[in-house]
């Protein structure tokens, strides 16, 4: 019962619905049920033949292809988690990961796409997530994802064309963007960012969507005019940085920040945003002051001049400069 063989499929199938079962519960796509169909449609196990889990001695490669019927039959099931997977490491690094199903689907949710929309994604990863959008928008040349990594990117292509989905996969500096296949009507990003490069809100069309994990939230921006502006979700967003771009260092000297701060996502959340503009001890008196705000209450501009993050208001008080 390898990745390929179809043996595999009855299984495979019978999991691939209880994972939607679980993300149908938590009431994801009420609103666009058409995303419920891709994920029925879509094989995961084609896009992760292997797979690394964390344990007690380190990480545990997962094989489709494992001798062991045991062995196979716990990577089908893993396939299926709703959890993410690491795919790829290096010295003990994860570099590439296929993220967490449901998470996914919020992420397609909110992109908000429409018939006919030219979809970048940054990040190929698996391809699992580029799959998802092909069989949303069917191969009409509509799909772009690009990935630095040329063994990711390779990989990429084979999982693609092995589950039966042509979408454009670009080997390059994702942070660039794909200008040859410009213009684009949404782009998305799988991989955690300092802020929004400029070259992308120059590669979209007007009222274009941009979803972005940025920090630890996802951002969301409508492109107008040259600009964009928009404002982050609500819920928390954990993934592998972007290839290419420098890891943020740590939020420095936090002297003065009450120890209980230090461990609360949402004044991590700030520090991050702000670091290098305020020190933790003034973003932690901001976070006071301004009633320990959720990621909801932040918003991004992205101008000709800049990029700039907010607190409820564009003019307001509370702007300060993106790290990026």
């Amino acid at each position: 019962m390898g990745a390929y063989d179809a043996q595999t499929e009855g299984p495979a199938a019978a999991a691939r619905a209880e994972l939607v079962r679980e993300i149908d519960a938590e009431g994801v796509w009420a609103g666009e049920p058409v995303w419920r169909e891709a994920f029925a449609a879509v094989p995961r196990h084609l896009f992760v033949p292997y797979y690394y889990v964390a344990g007690e001695r380190g990480y545990e490669r997962r094989w489709g292809e494992s001798p062991d019927r045991g062995a196979r039959e716990r990577w089908l099931r893993g396939a299926y988690e709703d959890v993410p997977l690491a795919t790829r490491l290096r010295d003990g690094e994860l570099l590439s990961s296929s993220s967490q199903p449901s998470l996914m689907a919020r992420m397609l949710v909110e992109l908000r796409v429409a018939e006919g929309d030219r979809v970048l994604e940054v990040g190929a990863g698996t391809g699992y997530n580029a799959a998802l959008l092909a069989h949303r928008l069917g191969d009409d040349g509509l799909v772009t994802t690009v990935d630095l990594d040329p063994e990711i990117a390779e990989s990429a292509r084979r999982h693609l064309a092995a589950a039966g989905y042509r979408p454009t996969v670009v080997t390059g500096d994702g942070a660039r963007g794909v200008p040859e296949r410009a213009p684009f009507d949404r782009i998305i990003a799988t991989c955690a960012l300092p802020g929004v490069p400029r070259a992308w809100v120059d590669q979209c069309a007007e009222g274009a969507r941009i979803l972005a994990p940025v920090s630890t939230g996802l951002l969301a921006l409508t492109v107008r005019g040259g600009c964009a502006e928009g404002r982050f979700l609500p819920s928390a967003a954990f993934f592998v940085p972007l290839r290419g771009v420098e890891r943020a260092a740590g939020v420095g000297d936090v002297g003065g920040v009450p120890g209980g701060a230090l461990g609360d996502e949402l004044f991590q959340f700030l520090a991050e945003l702000t670091r290098g503009v305020l020190s933790p001890r003034e973003a932690y008196e901001v976070w006071v002051r301004e009633g320990m705000p959720g990621r909801e209450r932040y918003g991004v501009s992205v101008e000709e001049e800049g990029e700039w993050v907010w607190l409820d208001d564009r003019e307001g008080p509370c702007v300060w400069p993106l790290p990026v």
